[in-house]
């Protein structure tokens, strides 16, 4: 690929709850004020405008083409975020750009969502969660296996906030227990409150557990580094999203993950960057583990809260043909 050319970027699909087609093209191209106050999701020009406007833009990348589940969802986007071209179908969008993202988040449709561009051979970035069922995690294991390029994450990865536990390693001494809340579903943002705490333990969680009643799941993860995790999804706790705690032998840290611009911008920087150079920010076998984690945290919540072992998916993973 021609790495100076600036890179053209497709933005697809757009489900209630979530306005990443706004907040990720704006990111990417800028954004007209006026037009980005009528976004549906308030805390995006919230946010947007705690920024510079000059500096909303991540150069040499440009959000070319948009195309909404609703079609009337689509001029609005593209107006609020300098969009240039509004399609009629997804697929109108091959040939004409150089990566696709899949900009919803549900875990249990992205392989229909994909598979036109997996298979015409673009890039893809697929929102979180990538697969919550087994079946599309496999398809997804699958295509990467054949070389395509798929990268997923959530935004939290990327959270600044999270650095604190780096630069005050001294003061906690060795990880005991970590803590991590999301509102919504643990199939729909679960992957959230993962994911931000996931590289500070890295790969090597073992078996899953899911304390369920209405409205919450509590899922407590073991480590094989002796870390253990809990990670509460409780529906209607939208202020308390974002939530962090840190336990070590010498002290504790909490923390609020409150930067949604920087982290949404440092995700799509990584993104462009793997497009223009193939190299991933992070293995895909991570992706995979994290995926495993929510179905297991699934399997252990339909089964009555028993303890899944990571390894019987990954296992199974592995014999994917």
């Amino acid at each position: 690929m021609n790495t100076t050319r600036e890179l053209r970027l497709a933005m697809l699909g757009m489900i209630q709850g979530n306005g990443h087609p706004y907040s990720w093209s704006a990111i990417v191209n800028g954004y007209d004020p006026a037009a980005m106050a009528g976004c549906p999701y308030p805390v995006i020009p919230v946010y947007l405008g705690k920024q510079p406007l000059e500096s909303v833009r991540i150069p040499g990348a440009r959000v070319t083409h948009i195309w909404t589940d609703d079609p009337a969802d689509a001029p609005r986007v593209a107006a609020a975020s300098k969009i240039e071209h509004v399609v009629d179908r997804p697929e109108d969008v091959i040939g004409q750009v150089d990566a696709a993202v899949i900009a919803t988040d549900d875990g249990d449709d992205h392989v229909r969502r994909a598979r036109p561009f997996v298979e015409a051979g673009l890039p893809v970035f697929v929102d979180k969660p990538l697969a919550t069922n087994f079946a599309d995690l496999q398809q997804f294991v699958r295509w990467h296996r054949e070389g395509r390029a798929i990268l997923s994450t959530s935004g939290l990865r990327y959270a600044p906030e999270i650095r604190t536990v780096t630069q005050q390693a001294d003061e906690l001494g060795e990880l005991r227990w970590i803590t991590s809340l999301t509102c919504k579903t643990w199939e729909r943002y679960g992957i959230h409150a993962l994911e931000a705490v996931y590289p500070l333990v890295g790969p090597g969680v073992t078996d899953v557990q899911t304390v369920a009643q209405p409205g919450s799941d509590l899922v407590c993860l073991r480590h094989r580094s002796g870390v253990q995790l809990t990670i509460a999804a409780i529906h209607d706790a939208a202020g308390s999203f974002g939530t962090v705690h840190v336990y070590g032998t010498q002290g504790q840290l909490p923390l609020r993950l409150t930067d949604t611009y920087t982290a949404f911008r440092e995700q799509l920087l990584a993104f462009v960057e793997f497009v223009r150079t193939g190299r991933r920010p992070f293995s895909f076998e991570q992706t995979a583990e994290l995926m495993a984690i929510l179905i297991a945290g699934i399997r252990s919540r339909e089964q009555s809260g028993r303890a899944v072992e990571v390894a019987e998916i990954l296992q199974q993973l592995d014999g994917a043909n």
